[in-house]
C-alpha cells in the first residue's frame, strides 16, 4: 500500500512541475514592408521600411538591422537607418521585426535592400585616396589615377560635411610626382567640437571612370604644422629650448618629438614631451 501512494505523489509532483515550469516560446512577428534605400550628400545612406502587416496587438515592435555580414547589429524602434557609407561596394542591410531589445529573441524574416556601387570600370576608379586635415585650416586629399585610366584625365573632387548646406566642389587640383593633390578649407572653430567625417567623392569631368569615394574621420587625420622654436640656450651645461604651439592648438592636445644632434660627441637623442 505504501509504494503505489509514493508513486502517486511522485507523479503529481512531476505533473506541477511540467505544467508550470515550460514557457511559451515567443511568438514570430511577420516581416517589415517596403523597405527602401537612398543616398544623401555623398555617402549618407538611408534605409526605411513600414512596421509589418498583422502584428501582434501585444506587441511592442523593435527592430533589429545589420549588414550583410552581422556586424553593425542595432535594435531600435525606429523604422529607418541612416549611415555613413563608403559606395565602392555593393552594401547590403537586413531588417527583421520582433517585440524586445533581446538579442536572443528570434526575429521575423529578415528582409535585404541593396545599394549598388555607381557604374563603370573598377580599375579606372582612382587608387590610395587619403586626405589629411592640416593644422586645423585646411583638408588636403591625395590620390593615385586607376590602372585603366587616360593620362590625360580631368579629375574632380566633391566634399561634404554636417557643417555645410550642401555638396562643394574643389577648386585647387594640382599634381605632385605621380599623385594629384586637391586642397580645400577646413576650419574649426575654437572651443568648438567639430569631430564629425568629411564625405569624400573623386570623378573626372567627362563621366568615362567610376567614382571613388571616402569617409574621412577628422579627429584622426589631423597633422598640425611644427612649432616655433622661440629661444635657445645653454645654462649650467644644460640645452634648454623653448617653442611656441602650432596656431589652433592647446599644448594638452599635442605630444613633442626633441631630436638633439651633437656634432661634437657625435650623439643623436630624441626626447619625448607631452603635457597633461
Amino acid at each position: 500500500m505504501e509504494r503505489p501512494a509514493r508513486l502517486y505523489g511522485l507523479w503529481a509532483l512531476l505533473f506541477c512541475a511540467g505544467g508550470g515550469g515550460l514557457a511559451a516560446p515567443a511568438e514570430t512577428q511577420p516581416p517589415v514592408t517596403n523597405l527602401s534605400v537612398s543616398v544623401e550628400n555623398l555617402c549618407t545612406v538611408t534605409w526605411t521600411w513600414n512596421p509589418p502587416e498583422g502584428a501582434s496587438p501585444n506587441c511592442s515592435l523593435w527592430y533589429l538591422s545589420h549588414f550583410g555580414n552581422k556586424q553593425d547589429k542595432k535594435i531600435t524602434p525606429e523604422t529607418h537607418r541612416s549611415e555613413e557609407v563608403p559606395l565602392n561596394e555593393r552594401i547590403c542591410l537586413q531588417v527583421g521585426s520582433q517585440c524586445s531589445t533581446n538579442e536572443s529573441e528570434k526575429p521575423s524574416i529578415l528582409v535585404e535592400k541593396c545599394i549598388s556601387p555607381p557604374e563603370g570600370d573598377p580599375e579606372s576608379a582612382v587608387t590610395e585616396l587619403q586626405c589629411v586635415w592640416h593644422n586645423l585650416r585646411y583638408m588636403k586629399c591625395t590620390w593615385l589615377p586607376g590602372r585603366n585610366t587616360s593620362p590625360d584625365t580631368n579629375y574632380t573632387l566633391y566634399y561634404w560635411h554636417s557643417s555645410l548646406g550642401q555638396i562643394l566642389q574643389c577648386e585647387n587640383i594640382y599634381r605632385e610626382d605621380q599623385h594629384i593633390a586637391c586642397s580645400f578649407a577646413l576650419t574649426k572653430v575654437k572651443d568648438s567640437n567639430f569631430d564629425s567625417s568629411v564625405q569624400i567623392m573623386v570623378k573626372d569631368n567627362a563621366g568615362k571612370i567610376r567614382p571613388a569615394f571616402s569617409i574621412v574621420p577628422s579627429s584622426s587625420h589631423v597633422k598640425p604644422d611644427p612649432p616655433h622654436i622661440k629661444s635657445l640656450s645653454f645654462q649650467n651645461g644644460d640645452l634648454y629650448v623653448q617653442w611656441k604651439n602650432p596656431q589652433n592648438f592647446y599644448s594638452r592636445c599635442l605630444s613633442y618629438q626633441v631630436e638633439v644632434n651633437n656634432t661634437q660627441a657625435k650623439t643623436h637623442d630624441i626626447f619625448y614631451v607631452s603635457f597633461s
